[in-house]
């Protein structure tokens, strides 16, 4: 699922934390469920703007930044002597809605992506875009305006692998081994490259050097969240070491409201989507109690005015 990118700052009264209000997987799902399935629909009415492109933009510098190796055109980020890459960069992206942070980010600097989606009509659509665009060689409009486009798919030179399952049961890890044996995770299809062209799963349990999870991870409860973290960092390739000096990291980009008036975490609750937005102490307890090691935080600029502050947070 796709949360809106943020709500109007009067939304933020109408559902106060109780403890009885957590979030629950079957509701989110039937929320966005009945939400259009496009880009516009998943960001709350904001994705025929400006938004979507100056979000896509600031995520790829942020992930730049941190992982210099992947950018593809001179600049500054670029190391003077490229690497060696022993293997295709491989990146997950959770709660994917129809797929716009693949196909306007992650597929510009990495080599595979595995896109995870609960929401039918969301994934679907994901998954019929992505066809599309491996049939041709150049952007294709849709009606929103925004480029269903998913590079080096029609080259072969890339590729996505589609999964359709909650986050409550998936473990990064073994991705298509259910946590709860009465939900499972469900292999649609892979769009691209294939390292065995027999089998399109062949390295799906190879891990992952980028963890991407934005505006999804509200639909979590707390010890849920933690729990996902936890899995998360045991499925990142390279972790170092000690754990948390490797190059693999995870990124979580999401709302955030404003902390407690004690300076402490503050949680509110939606009625409307069943989901939690967490305040930025909120977020990071959740990341020590998983075990992670902040390593950059930074604001999204240039969104529209009157609507959450949205960060991003990469972890190892």
């Amino acid at each position: 699922m796709r949360s809106l990118p943020a709500r109007q700052a009067a939304t933020l009264i109408m559902a106060a934390t109780s403890d009885l209000q957590v979030p629950v997987v079957e509701d989110g799902i039937r929320y966005w469920t009945d939400q259009p399935a496009s880009v516009d629909g998943v960001l709350g009415g904001y994705g025929t703007g400006s938004l979507p492109r100056v979000d896509a933009l600031g995520s790829r510098l942020f992930l730049l930044h941190l992982y210099p190796e992947l950018c593809t055109v001179p600049s500054a980020l670029k190391p003077l002597e490229p690497q060696t890459v022993s293997q295709p960069i491989r990146a997950l992206d959770v709660g994917a809605g129809v797929g716009r942070v693949t196909s306007d980010v992650l597929l510009h600097l990495v080599n595979d992506v595995c896109l995870l989606e609960p929401v039918t009509p969301f994934i679907q659509e994901a998954l019929q875009n992505a066809r599309k665009s491996a049939a041709v060689t150049s952007s294709t409009p849709t009606r929103g305006g925004h480029a269903i486009h998913w590079p080096g798919l029609a080259d072969l030179t890339k590729s996505v692998t589609f999964l359709q399952g909650t986050l409550q049961v998936f473990d990064p890890t073994h991705p298509l081994v259910s946590l709860d044996s009465s939900s499972s995770v469900t292999f649609l299809d892979r769009i691209g490259s294939r390292p065995n062209p027999g089998d399109p799963l062949s390295d799906i349990d190879s891990r992952f050097d980028v963890i991407w999870c934005q505006w999804c991870l509200g639909h979590l409860s707390d010890s849920d969240l933690v729990a996902f973290l936890k899995r998360s960092h045991a499925a990142l390739r390279n972790q170092g070491m000690d754990g948390h000096s490797g190059k693999s990291l995870i990124v979580v980009k999401e709302n955030v409201c404003s902390d407690a008036e004690d300076g402490g975490p503050r949680t509110v609750f939606d009625e409307q989507d069943s989901s939690f937005t967490r305040s930025d102490m909120a977020w990071k307890a959740a990341f020590r109690e998983a075990g992670l090691r902040l390593v950059k935080e930074q604001v999204q600029e240039g969104l529209p005015d009157g609507l959450y502050v949205v960060k991003m947070y990469a972890m190892k």
